[in-house]
């Protein structure tokens, strides 16, 4: 019998942390006695990936498949989907952890919700180093008590995709791949509209294509399609762990607006993407000096400055953002 669920995983050099991410997946396996299937694509790491997933493979059954060159980041999660089975795809970081009893109260929500395509699942926020202080791999039991949710929002409930793409449900509107249980026929209709070049070049964030490939693929496969946000946290997501850390601003500030022009495009009311547009630009004026001054290393030479303010200056938020940046200064001072 085909499982309901696949659990797709891209990796790239992470042994570590992959060792805790699957032995979160078998915790819950083994307490849930579910049939889930388990996928890996292994970007052709150079560190014990293979003997990690081996590893993992004496306690779950896990599809395994490494890759004979690098591909890029966006052409090894699109295999971890293409190798999955399952009717849908939750698919995930290879630093993310699942929470106990996750796997079950999955497949129980998407029983229950049968004409839903997309899920919203919320997820929880947990910094990497807390880890170290426990044997390896970690176990999930171990958590601290309370983690802070990526979503606020404590309801949960059906409604349109396109309702999902709201600041007040996902501040990185749906950008965290974690985050999305996906019907997998729907997203394979669509996958093909990537630019094959863009997702090959290798310079990392140069396109929307290679940055929210995932985003670009929900606009278009999702747009007219039912959800449902979850509310209560099922993973956990590792912060500090990131090589990205200084592109970031380009990814707040230029590639999340660039995803909402892709949701614009295929149906999100005017309003609503105002409102997201102009939330999306809190931080714009100081990522743009961050990226100025690491040039070097942020991505930089993928912009063109003048161009993008002038094409964000009727928002509110462009201006505001300098004010917001020396309140966070002065929060933190007085924090201290």
């Amino acid at each position: 019998m085909q499982a309901r669920l696949s659990i797709c995983i891209p990796t790239f050099n992470r042994a570590k942390h992959l060792a805790n991410c699957l032995q979160s997946i078998a915790d819950n396996k083994h307490a849930s006695g579910m049939d889930v299937q388990v996928c890996v694509s292994d970007n052709c790491s150079t560190d014990e990936t293979r003997d990690v997933v081996l590893s993992a493979q004496q306690q779950m059954e896990i599809k395994y498949s490494r890759n004979h060159e690098n591909l890029g980041p966006t052409r090894n999660f699109l295999k971890a989907v293409e190798m999955a089975e399952g009717e849908f795809v939750w698919l995930i970081g290879d630093d993310d952890l699942l929470l106990p009893d996750a796997i079950s109260r999955l497949v129980d929500l998407i029983s229950k919700h049968p004409e839903s395509d997309f899920f919203y699942i919320n997820s929880c926020h947990l910094d990497a180093d807390y880890l170290d202080a426990f044997p390896h791999p970690f176990c999930t039991a171990n958590l601290p008590m309370h983690l802070n949710p990526f979503s606020p929002r404590s309801a949960s409930g059906e409604l349109m995709f396109m309702d999902l793409v709201d600041p007040e449900i996902s501040f990185d509107f749906l950008g965290g791949i974690f985050l999305s249980v996906f019907r997998r026929e729907i997203w394979l209709s669509a996958a093909g509209m990537l630019d094959a070049e863009t997702i090959s070049n290798g310079q990392t964030f140069s396109h929307i294509d290679n940055t929210f490939p995932h985003l670009k693929i929900y606009a278009r496969a999702f747009a007219n399609s039912r959800a449902f946000f979850f509310s209560r946290p099922l993973s956990v997501c590792l912060t500090g762990v990131r090589e990205w850390a200084p592109m970031y601003p380009l990814v707040r500030s230029i590639r999340l607006v660039e995803a909402l022009k892709e949701y614009r495009a295929n149906g999100l009311p005017v309003i609503q993407y105002l409102k997201c547009r102009n939330y999306a630009l809190k931080y714009f004026i100081p990522d743009l000096v961050s990226m100025f001054i690491n040039r070097g290393c942020s991505g930089y030479e993928y912009i063109n400055p003048l161009k993008l303010i002038a094409s964000n200056c009727l928002y509110p938020n462009v201006y505001l953002s300098v004010v917001y940046y020396v309140a966070r200064k002065l929060k933190n001072l007085f924090a201290t």
